[in-house]
Parts: structure tokens; sequence; C-alpha cells
């Protein structure tokens, strides 16, 4: 999949980009989605192994290839732990509960809600969704702050940690 002008996710044969929570849900099989992932991932990590080597520890800091794409390094490092990313079908409509990622309001930020259909209890969840999401990419090297946005809903604002 990759993102569309509008931001949404479409196929694209050939190559992988990590789900960013408004495209369709996945329509191959849930253990080959995982394969991908995972491979992905793996090479993200290869990549911040062989380019962060002025730092103790290169697996804690984001590589500029992150710091240049963050909506698509955020999306992939969620999936990667293992939370699902949120659908829309052809419409627009949220079909799946899960994370969102989308780029922040200020240059280099991005933004990480937790949503899902009307009536699917995602507002409940999406505090201690969205900590989870902070706990796995705090150690990778991203600030990650809970904030509470209009309607009171919570989001969390990502930037690479100082």
């Amino acid at each position: 999949m990759t993102a569309g002008a509008d931001g949404a996710d479409a196929e694209r044969p050939g190559g992988f980009v990590a789900a960013t929570g408004d495209g369709p849900p996945s329509a191959g099989a849930p253990e080959v989605r995982a394969a991908e992932v995972r491979v992905a991932f793996g090479g993200l990590s290869q990549i911040r192994r062989l380019t962060n080597t002025t730092v103790p520890d290169p697996a804690a800091v984001p590589a500029a290839w992150e710091r240049n794409q963050p909506v698509r390094a955020i999306a992939l490092t969620l999936e990667a732990a293992g939370i699902p990313p949120s659908a829309v079908d052809g419409e627009g409509r949220r079909t799946v509960t899960g994370f969102r990622v989308a780029e922040g309001e200020r240059p280099g930020t991005v933004r990480v809600e937790w949503l899902g259909p009307h009536g699917s209890g995602a507002a409940r969840d999406e505090e201690r969704q969205l900590t989870a999401c902070a706990s796995v990419l705090s150690p990778l090297g991203w600030e990650a702050l809970l904030y509470r946005g209009p309607r009171r809903r919570r989001f969390l604002e990502v930037e690479p940690a100082l």
C-alpha cells in the first residue's frame, strides 16, 4: 500500500508501505501482512544500525529516513509492534478500530489517534491504547506526548526525541 495524494492508503504493486489507518483493511491474509511488516521493520532497524554510527545505541535514535518520513516510520513501528491500524471503506467511513497516523500541526511532528467505527467504543479505549503506542515509540527515540483535543478526544503528538 502507498499513501495517495489525499493521504489515504492505496494498493501499489510490488511495494510495501505501512498502513496509516486511512486506507482500506488489508486485503491479504493476516499472516502474509505480518510477514511483510516484519521484513519492513527489520529493514528499518538495519537502516538505524548502519546510519546511526555516532550514537551509543543506534536502535534508540530515529534515522534520517525516519525524520524525513515520520508518518510512514511511526505507522510501520506501531504495526510492527502488533498494534492494529484503523481502516476506512470506499466512502471514508471507519470500518476498523485502531491507530491513525497523520502529519502533525507543526513540521516534523506526527499525530496519532485511536479511531474506530461509530459505536465501537474507540473513544473509551483511546487513552489506554495511545499510552500503549507511546510505550512502543519512546524506547525507539520518539517523544510521544498525550493531549486532549476537540470534543475531549485524546491524541499523541510524536516527534524525534532530542
